[in-house]
């Protein structure tokens, strides 16, 4: 292994340095014994369609579709942010659920404790609060949240959490984001060829 330092938690270190990793492949190691490709590591490498895979590596050169170099590494870009916005937003999705099985008796091990940050996150969601049961409120909550990730047409509500300076600009070029659903999806077909 490098002198690169492989985490900051002293125990993962630890296990990492220690002898049974010595003996087995760890993402460290592969990753030290991979050279990654040059074409691909640049973005100059095209999968996104059944004619290729096509490597751009001569300037002004084009892709069986007729893609540059510059839509290419857009593309592949485009394409990252969406799996990446994809694996995150499904994060919030797992919350969303277990506080949904939670409110409805669903998740017996798991309890409401913090009403407090739940009235709180209510409020963003534009849910009323006054006078609900906890379990009631929760539902409301998670049902509110589950609704965004797939809303189809106009700004999520989260939008408003965002400082206004940056919620003009959103607006202003009309790019306030809808449901991560719909957006990941947008991207994808935007991205896709053939």
């Amino acid at each position: 292994m490098t002198e690169k330092k492989l985490s900051v938690d002293p125990a993962a270190i630890e296990i990492l340095e220690g002898p049974v990793c010595q003996e087995v492949s760890t993402a460290f190691s592969r990753a030290e014994a991979m050279k990654p490709c040059p074409i691909g590591a640049d973005g100059r490498c095209c999968k996104n369609c059944a004619m290729g895979p096509c490597r751009l590596t001569k300037e002004g050169q084009v892709g069986i579709c007729g893609a540059t170099l510059e839509v290419v590494a857009a593309r592949n870009l485009a394409r990252a942010i969406a799996a990446g916005s994809a694996s995150h937003s499904d994060h919030g999705r797992g919350v969303a659920m277990t506080l949904l099985a939670a409110a409805e008796g669903h998740a017996p091990d798991y309890k409401i404790r913090d009403i407090a940050k739940l009235t709180r996150v209510a409020g963003y969601l534009d849910i009323p609060t006054q006078g609900k049961e906890v379990n009631e409120l929760a539902k409301e909550v998670a049902e509110e949240a589950l609704a965004q990730f797939g809303q189809q047409t106009g700004e999520i509500i989260y939008v408003k959490r965002a400082p206004q300076k940056r919620q003009e600009i959103w607006r202003n070029l009309d790019v306030a984001p809808r449901g991560v659903d719909r957006e990941v999806v947008e991207m994808l077909h935007r991205t896709a060829i053939g």
